[in-house]
């Protein structure tokens, strides 16, 4: 019986090295089933390419010309929602990885990792998980941002900024219902029991400035 072939994944990337993009390009291509479709050199690149091809997954360095990473990954995730973001980045401090992940971005993996563990996050991610480089374990341990999915940061965004339960379904067009479950799903995971407490953790960690 021949072997049922592979849905191909498409792929945009996003960082001001060429040489860099190039490698990147050949690495994933040899896989078979990812395709590179589009090639930016700064942020604001990376969010027009995204509009327009609207690519499974887009590859996106935080240090970019014109527009970085962390604005980028905000804008591509408004503009195409169905693309999932990863960031490849040589930042490994919580803070970067807390900004990406408030942003939007579903995955962060540290450039100095092995091709293959690119090739893990790209396909654990498609999957619909979320996927940190080995190497942050140490940086993240003392985040506890880091037990939230990207779903559950932006309902405690919306909460903390004072929108309803209703107002923060609209905006990401859930249902309330959902929008009570992912709340109660984070404050039990942050270990937080009423809303005062949770928008006094939201100030703390740099989520809002509500006062």
């Amino acid at each position: 019986m021949p072997r049922k072939k592979k849905k191909t994944i498409s792929v945009l990337l996003a960082d001001d090295h060429a040489i860099l993009l190039d490698g990147l390009r050949a690495l994933l291509e040899a896989e078979g089933d990812l395709k590179v479709v589009g090639r930016a050199l700064n942020g604001e690149e990376a969010v027009r390419l995204s509009r327009q091809l609207r690519p499974d997954i887009a590859i996106v360095d935080i240090k970019m010309p014109v527009m970085n990473g962390i604005e980028a990954t905000r804008r591509i995730r408004e503009s195409s929602p169905s693309t999932l973001i990863l960031i490849l980045s040589a930042h490994v401090s919580a803070h970067y990885v807390d900004q990406a992940l408030r942003a939007g971005a579903a995955g962060y993996v540290v450039k100095k990792s092995a091709g293959s563990e690119l090739v893990k996050a790209v396909r654990t991610t498609i999957e619909g998980k979320r996927y940190l480089s080995t190497s942050l374990a140490g940086s993240m341990g003392q985040d506890p941002l880091a037990s939230l999915t990207v779903r559950e940061r932006d309902v405690l965004q919306l909460i903390a900024d004072g929108k309803s339960n209703a107002a923060a379904a609209s905006i990401l067009r859930l249902s309330p219902r959902s929008v009570e479950t992912y709340r109660a799903r984070l404050m039990q995971k942050l270990g937080i029991e009423d809303l005062p407490t949770l928008v006094k953790f939201a100030i703390r960690h740099g989520m809002t400035t509500l006062e």
